[in-house]
């Protein structure tokens, strides 16, 4: 069916949520829009759909909703009756639609006989990994676009390990999407039926004190937070989502009293009124938390985003100034004090394992070989580093220590298995705490490894393309630079190009290809240079746009900085002349 007849049955359907058929009328008569709303289905990936709201197949409403959940809840009856009483938890953030498309999912799962437990109110989306596992529920899914603007929601998926659905599930509950004709026919329960039959339950409070109780297991140094909790000055913003309660009873229970919340950031708003991005990787979230900052000299600020997942930090460089750490920043300080503890405590195991993805620092890989650890690297995409966890449970082999991402998402103890910010605020907060200790802040602390390991530097870049032809583009641009590689970079010859589309490591000094990538396939390529540089593109599998990581190293900080600006020069020079010559 076009898009044309898809416009045409969702115009004609008596029963379309009058909310909808209102921007329905609205959107119509711009082609171009109605075109991008019903040319395609929302994609359903191994973690989900994301998308922005309103009507049409290729937006998120409730109708895309019940079809993917219709399509989850097939699967769950494969899986027999067993899994069905187990049920699915659901969780949503501050978003527009969350709380309405969390309780459709109980009313198609219901139709189905499959019990659901919905939390009472907004969660971040750790505690709903946990409280897969806690509840013992067969699969989790949560409502949020992370920290997309106001006008995206999304649907993830969950498995019962309390990881992000692995491919091979994804893949059946697409198949069953796909046989789904008619999104706007499929049949729900009401929620007073479903409370009814024992087929919904809202939870809270006791999955709120297990979470907390849980969150106490990673801290390594009570006494040394005892010295200085009460003096450590901590800002805190949960950018108008789920992070408020957690993170405060956290920090709480780890023993830090001096915390400050960001008042006009601290309520839930699903426009996000404060700020232009609710993305803590952007520094321009920081910008209330740096005037509270300012205001009593505080050590650390923090911020999360609207579901939790994800920890900006900032802190005082050696001008005074709150500077924003990038995630690689913030994640070796916190690998680096956990390996250090647990070395000095007599509890870092000798399989001990870090985690990252190919597009994370180097220097993770540095500081845990410095400790004898093995470090693995996956794609981008948490859900990666959660099945290496499962990986390392199942085979013995090795005990997860340490996971991290340097897109601000980090794990330290795995009875959650996705990325976990109520997890980092509290042990940044520790690590911050140490370094108080030694009379150095968390930017001096930084300072002290770079000296140690090297001065590395990384960065990213990206081009926003929306649309159809925005996606034709960004796989354009991705294929320029798979058919006309670059040979070299500023100075530095290549020296292996790994792409991941076709599983192939090209080794450009040797002219060897080896097909020993160990990755699912994804459109991804990765260069490498003599001089330790390296630099990867990708496009984003959760918003319309292509990606360009960075990294070097060198012998100081201003030389890195200086590298670093030049390689992204270059090849944003390459891209831009590809684009102005495409369009």
């Amino acid at each position: 069916m076009n898009w044309k007849a898809q416009l045409d049955k969702w115009l004609i359907f008596n029963g379309l949520d009058t909310e909808l058929k209102k921007e329905l009328l609205v959107i119509k008569e711009n082609e171009k829009e109605a075109e991008d709303a019903f040319y395609k289905n929302l994609e359903f990936g191994t973690g989900g759909m994301r998308g922005e709201l309103g009507p049409g197949t290729n937006r998120l409403n409730i109708y895309m909703v019940r079809k993917a959940t219709e399509g989850l809840a097939y699967y769950i009856e494969e899986s027999g009756e067993e899994a069905k009483k187990r049920g699915v938890v659901v969780a949503y953030d501050s978003r527009h639609k969350s709380p309405e498309f969390a309780l459709e999912v109980a009313k198609v799962l219901g139709q189905h006989g499959i019990k659901t437990y919905i939390f009472d109110e907004l969660r971040p989306t750790p505690e709903l990994s946990y409280a897969v596992r806690y509840l013992n529920a067969f699969a989790g899914i949560v409502i949020t676009a992370s920290h997309n603007p106001p006008e995206y929601n999304g649907y993830k998926v969950y498995g019962e390990d309390g990881g992000q659905l692995p491919p091979a599930a994804a893949d059946n509950i697409i198949s069953h999407m796909n046989r789904i004709e008619n999104e706007l026919s499929i049949s729900v329960k009401q929620e007073q039926e479903l409370l009814a039959e024992g087929l919904l339950t809202y939870i809270g409070a006791e999955v709120d004190d297990a979470y907390t109780g849980a969150l106490k297991t990673i801290q390594l140094n009570r006494e040394l937070v005892q010295e200085v909790g009460n003096e450590l000055k901590i800002i805190f913003t949960p950018l108008h989502g789920s992070g408020n309660k957690p993170v405060r009873e956290g920090l709480k229970a780890f023993g830090f009293t001096n915390v400050t919340v960001v008042k006009e950031q601290e309520l839930p708003d699903a426009n996000f009124s404060t700020i232009q991005s609710p993305n803590p990787e952007e520094h321009a979230a920081f910008e209330l938390a740096i005037q509270y900052g300012k205001e009593i000299d505080a050590d650390l600020l923090m911020a999360t985003d609207p579901d939790a997942d994800r920890l900006g930090v900032a802190v005082k460089d050696s001008t005074g100034e709150y500077v924003v750490l990038t995630g690689n920043q913030l994640g070796a300080l916190m690998l680096h004090y956990l390996l250090t503890q647990k070395k000095e405590q007599g509890i870092l195991p000798q399989n001990g394992a870090v985690v990252k993805t190919i597009v994370t620092s180097e220097i993770g890989r540095a500081i845990a070989s410095s400790f004898g650890l093995e470090i693995f690297d996956t794609l981008t995409g948490f859900k990666f580093i959660g099945e290496k966890i499962n990986e390392f449970e199942q085979s013995g082999d090795y005990q997860f220590q340490f996971g991290y991402e340097e897109s601000y998402g980090y794990l330290i103890g795995d009875f959650v298995r996705d990325k976990d910010a109520v997890q980092s605020a509290v042990f940044a907060a520790e690590v911050a705490a140490y370094y108080k200790t030694r009379g150095k802040s968390l930017y001096e602390g930084l300072l002290e490894i770079f000296s140690k390991y090297g001065y590395y530097k990384e960065s990213l870049q990206s081009i926003t393309l929306k649309g159809k032809d925005g996606a034709e583009q960004i796989k354009k641009l991705v294929d320029s630079f798979r058919l006309e590689p670059i040979q070299e970079l500023a100075g530095a010859e290549v020296t292996v190009i790994e792409d991941y589309q076709s599983s192939q490591r090209m080794n450009m000094q040797e002219d060897a290809i080896e097909n020993d990538i160990p990755f699912p396939v994804s459109n991804v390529l990765k260069y490498h240079f003599e001089d330790g540089t390296w630099f990867t593109i990708r496009p984003s599998g959760t918003e319309p746009k292509a990606k360009f990581y960075f990294g070097v190293k060198k012998e100081s900080l201003v030389e890195s900085e200086m590298s670093l600006k030049n390689v992204e020069q270059i090849v944003m020079e390459r891209v831009n002349k590809f684009m102005t010559v495409s369009i």
